[in-house]
């Protein structure tokens, strides 16, 4: 954290690595360096917290969960966020980073995780990157893409494989035989 110029938001998956994170910095940095938003954080004080860590020049750190933290709210004061744990959520993950990416930051973002090698940490970050690259994959027009069974459970797929009486989106072309489905561009 030394290395950390400014403000910067700690995400850690878990409650319990949260109050670890919290109290490590409170031992380094002082009791009123860092703020808490989580599960655990009381509703009255979770907007306190907020205004501290974006008003308040010694509040350096604001340390929670994305699932509690990584929606609707913003982070601008900060132009770091570190990630100390991850869950498998692309759109949480997202959410997240997006705190500090909003109108009004003025700085240059960086993100960081923080994980080992062979560990879970390591495989849940590769999952989501992986995630990314297949959620800004693009159809182009013409394009033909293979519906595999996994595929399939995606609910405009089904509808458009399964009930003949409802017509499929009409950017989908659907061949029933070959279940292939074809992006059509409108």
């Amino acid at each position: 954290l030394d290395e950390v110029e400014g403000k910067a938001v700690i995400w850690a998956h878990y409650q319990h690595d949260v109050e670890q994170i919290i109290e490590r910095i409170r031992k380094e940095y002082g009791f009123d360096s860092v703020v808490d938003y989580y599960g655990l954080t009381p509703q009255d004080q979770r907007q306190k917290n907020r205004d501290a860590f974006q008003n308040d020049s010694n509040v350096r750190f604001f340390v929670g969960t994305p699932q509690t933290g990584g929606y609707g709210i913003t982070l601008t004061a900060a132009n770091t966020v570190i990630y100390y744990s991850n869950g498998y959520d692309l759109e949480k993950r997202q959410q997240s980073e997006a705190r500090i990416d909003r109108i009004g930051q003025k700085f240059p973002m960086t993100y960081i995780d923080i994980m080992a090698e062979d560990t879970v940490d390591e495989r849940i970050v590769k999952a989501l990157r992986k995630k990314v690259n297949i959620a800004s994959y693009q159809l182009k027009e013409e394009e033909t893409i293979e519906i595999r069974d996994k595929s399939k459970q995606l609910a405009f797929i089904d509808i458009a494989l399964a009930n003949k009486e409802r017509e499929a989106p009409e950017y989908l072309q659907v061949d029933e035989k070959n279940k292939k489905v074809k992006f059509v561009r409108t």
